[in-house]
């Protein structure tokens, strides 16, 4: 079996998994997929849930496709080679209630030859409320899960995450981060690039028990109207992002990816209200005073 061939294997199962802990969890829905294939090459299994018990909308998308590169996306990625093949999980929520965190993974194998391949990806949080005990146990998970590898992977991939998920014009993240890593290469890490597709792998496997524990710590939270509004104000910001700075976002628009499975990531329900202050020393104020670079969680 190829390489690439492993690397797909493994990343449907884990989307498999997901899906299969994720409509456990919530308890009413479940999702529906899609096949659709790539006109330059390859395909891929859209999964949406929607109006669920906890989940109103969420995706669990799984890709692998190939064919030829534009050519502004070998200039934004250094190379001259034409053919290319890719193939990832990708994966956000969102939910019902303001108290339960938005959250986005994507683990990603990107190859040009046998001389250029690498491994990317990420988990990250968003909560609309920050609940300091609920970012440490995420951050602690995530560190467990890369010290399995290297003690480096943690502080450097959380660094990233910081400085990725950040909106320039806002002043402020997306979240509370959590790790993002791109272009891995055995020549960058110093291991196998079957050991890197075991850390792809593990990273993918932290997300259940993470999601779930911190579903489960908040889905029965009461909220108000007051609540539900903030919830909207945070989505608009999550959009933002994914609609400006998003490279994820950007190579599927440059490389004619299927609209619907890339635009999955935007909420079903967002607002932009002029001006919107929280109140002085309200949840909402002390959320957003802590969306800031450089956050030790652990």
């Amino acid at each position: 079996m190829e390489f690439r061939d492993q690397v797909v294997a493994a990343f449907k199962q884990i989307q498999d998994e997901i899906c299969r802990e994720l409509e456990q969890t919530d308890g009413g829905a479940s999702f529906e997929e899609e096949n659709w294939t790539r006109d330059g090459g390859g395909g891929g299994r859209t999964r949406i849930i929607q109006n669920g018990n906890v989940l109103e909308k969420g995706g669990v998308n799984f890709s692998a496709v190939h064919g030829k590169l534009p050519e502004s996306v070998k200039r934004g990625l250094g190379v001259d080679s034409d053919e290319f093949f890719a193939t990832g999980v990708s994966i956000v929520m969102h939910p019902s209630n303001p108290y339960v965190p938005i959250i986005h993974m994507n683990i990603r194998y990107f190859e040009l030859n046998e001389g250029t391949r690498w491994f990317g990806g990420g988990i990250d949080l968003t909560p609309h409320y920050i609940i300091d005990t609920d970012a440490r146990y995420f951050h602690h998970l995530l560190k467990q899960a890369c010290d399995k590898f290297d003690a480096q992977f943690y502080p450097k991939f959380k660094r990233r995450a910081d400085d990725y998920f950040y909106i320039p014009h806002r002043e402020e993240t997306r979240g509370i981060g959590g790790i993002f890593y791109d272009r891995l290469t055995p020549e960058s890490t110093g291991v196998s690039i079957e050991a890197l597709l075991e850390f792809s792998v593990e990273v993918g496997n932290t997300f259940v028990p993470v999601y779930t524990e911190l579903i489960d710590r908040n889905r029965d939270k009461e909220f108000s109207e007051t609540e539900k509004e903030w919830q909207y104000q945070r989505r608009s910001r999550y959009a933002e992002f994914n609609l400006v700075y998003d490279a994820g976002t950007k190579f599927g628009l440059e490389t004619n990816g299927r609209i619907e499975s890339i635009l999955m990531s935007l909420p079903p329900l967002a607002k932009w209200t002029y001006n919107h202050q929280p109140v002085p020393g309200s949840p909402e104020a002390y959320t957003l005073s802590r969306l800031k670079k450089g956050v030790d969680w652990v």
